[in-house]
């Protein structure tokens, strides 16, 4: 009678979570087991604190200094977190807690980008390519070519016709490098970046004198720049600095950059009135300064 009623109980009594074995557990791929075990972790080579925002070890830079509240910024390295000298360790790991989904977000962003350079980043060879004026552009080893400024030849690749059926299709162009078929990967790529600066400072002439009449500005001198992020600036007296990469894009996303720098000849701010002057000359100007924005460039 008694077992009969042990048997009635365990009817209803609920079954039990299942036990993964250890033997299990050990037959899981290495990266598997260790997501599985160990929190996601993003550190900032200088990281003196850390957080654990949604299961993800942050470690982040904290500096002290001369400001009113809290502040945050995730770049390449990871987050950085600045404070108030007065501000409490406790009250700055809240802060970073509250802040969870956008660090996050940003890490995340920031670990897409650079993932996106890297696939960008050029391998200097012969036969590699560069990004140029929205198509490619081939770089070909020719030592048979001079080594003057002008010893580099230009040619475009005459499209096929399953090119011409493509509309929008990218323009291939292929560069002769007057540098030997041994020439080490720094040779090559100081080689096509001489050539891609004289290029471009010709053509940043061209643009300054097309569209600075319609402006109603003079521009006095042009220098170029190789800024890690500012595609330009202009001053007063009438100086323009352009960044040779702009090279890599569209001559459209070239012609806004030309267009913003001579607008500022005008208004030296960025003001509506500034913005109006622009969009006078370049109608779609938002578009292109996104593609400006998205659009990645190699690393040089």
């Amino acid at each position: 009678m008694l077992k009969l009623f042990q048997r009635t109980l365990d009817l209803f009594a609920p079954e039990p979570e299942p036990v993964q074995p250890l033997q299990q557990l050990q037959q899981l791929p290495a990266q598997t087991l260790a997501q599985a075990l160990v929190p996601a972790i993003s550190r900032h080579p200088d990281a003196s604190r850390e957080a654990l925002l949604s299961g993800v070890l942050v470690g982040f830079a904290l500096k002290r200094g001369k400001r009113r509240t809290i502040g945050f910024s995730v770049g390449p390295e990871g987050l950085s977190v600045s404070a108030p000298k007065w501000v409490p360790l406790a009250e700055i790991d809240r802060a970073v807690q509250e802040k969870a989904s956008w660090v996050l977000k940003k890490l995340q962003e920031t670990r897409e980008r650079h993932s996106r350079m890297e696939s960008a980043r050029v391998d200097w060879q012969d036969g590699a390519t560069v990004p140029f004026m929205g198509g490619e552009l081939v770089l070909l080893l020719d030592p048979r070519q001079q080594r003057s400024a002008m010893a580099e030849q230009l040619t475009t690749h005459q499209p096929s016709q399953d090119d011409e059926a493509q509309e929008g299709a990218l323009q291939r162009r292929v560069l002769h490098l007057g540098v030997a078929h041994n020439a080490s990967a720094t040779q090559i790529r100081d080689a096509a970046q001489a050539w891609l600066m004289r290029h471009a400072k010709q053509l940043f002439e061209e643009r300054l004198n097309h569209y600075a009449p319609q402006l109603g500005v003079s521009w006095r001198r042009l220098s170029l720049s190789s800024a890690g992020t500012r595609w330009g600036s202009a001053s007063a007296d009438g100086s323009i600095r352009l960044n040779w990469r702009l090279i890599h894009f569209k001559l459209s996303v070239i012609d806004y950059v030309v267009v913003h720098e001579l607008s500022h000849l005008r208004v030296m701010d960025h003001s509506p009135r500034f913005w109006d002057t622009v969009r006078a000359i370049v109608p779609d100007y938002a578009e292109l300064r996104g593609q400006l924005k998205d659009e990645l460039v190699p690393k040089w």
